[in-house]
């Protein structure tokens, strides 16, 4: 177990649809074995999951994030805290803290169940069904876009009983910017996978429809196998793992990942990167 005098940060990084909350029991189990964790919300999502829903769809906003502000935000974050970070990012959390991981702004971290960097298309069928809808093709990107509940039973609560989904939809949907979707396909979305790298753990679902196995498989084998410290690790959940019944079983692996590969505190300005 992390010592208290250690106290590295852990910056959980929460993806789209869902608020920042579904990190609530991560933290206390984190800080539980001697780390400093904080899940902060993306811009504009501060507010709880139904305070949120009222604005859907006139969170002007909201409806103006991007991705590269999403990363920025969390950048800016990172720096703030003096020394480099952990960063473990869920979904499109995922991918943001894969870019944090490529630029240099984290020690070491994790991309759990997470979008795809620019490179792999994902063109897995469940992946689709799931998300093309935050795209928001021929519709106002003036306006957020807030899953249905059915869309959610799919895509977050697939193989959950009604009454889960229910609850689950009820605590964490939220809208979201079709601006931030649309970046997954840019520059935006970024990582040089031929890059070395602090250690990076990747994991998969092999429940999860919005990101099946097979695609974070395909992430995986893009990154180079060289000295850097790459893992992949697969496991019997969905895309609601932040809250599923089994996630401990997840965050007990991520903590045993971090316990043995993470180094110890990297200041900032070892890296050429300002605090602000």
């Amino acid at each position: 177990m992390k010592t208290l005098e250690k106290r590295e940060t852990i910056l959980f990084i929460t993806g789209a649809f869902v608020s920042h909350t579904t990190w609530n029991r991560w933290i206390s189990y984190f800080e539980d074995k001697g780390y400093n964790a904080i899940a902060p919300s993306w811009p504009h999502k501060e507010k709880s999951a139904a305070e949120l829903r009222a604005l859907q769809p006139h969170d002007h906003e909201l409806a103006a994030l991007t991705l590269s502000g999403v990363v920025s935000h969390y950048a800016q974050i990172a720096l703030r805290l003096g020394e480099k970070p952990v960063v473990i990012g869920h979904s499109l959390g995922g991918l943001v803290a894969q870019i944090l991981i490529n630029q240099g702004y984290a020690k070491g971290g994790v991309a759990i169940h997470a979008v795809p960097p620019k490179g792999v298309i994902p063109y897995e069928f469940t992946f689709l069904k799931s998300s093309w809808k935050l795209l928001g093709l021929f519709s106002s990107l003036k306006k957020t876009y807030l899953m249905s509940f059915a869309d959610f039973q799919y895509a977050f609560g697939n193989g959950m009983s009604y009454e889960e989904q229910a609850e689950a939809y009820e605590l964490y949907a939220i809208p979201e910017s079709k601006r931030v979707g649309r970046g997954g396909l840019t520059d935006a979305a970024f990582v040089d996978y031929s890059k070395r790298h602090a250690p990076l753990l990747l994991t998969a679902g092999l429940d999860d429809n919005v990101i099946p196995a097979h695609l974070t498989r395909r992430v995986f084998n893009k990154y180079r196998k060289g000295t850097s410290v790459l893992e992949y690790a697969e496991f019997a959940t969905n895309h609601s793992v932040l809250t599923h019944d089994d996630w401990e079983i997840e965050a007990s692996y991520i903590a045993n990942f971090l316990e043995i590969n993470i180094p110890a505190a990297q200041p900032f300005a070892a890296a050429g990167l300002q605090k602000v």
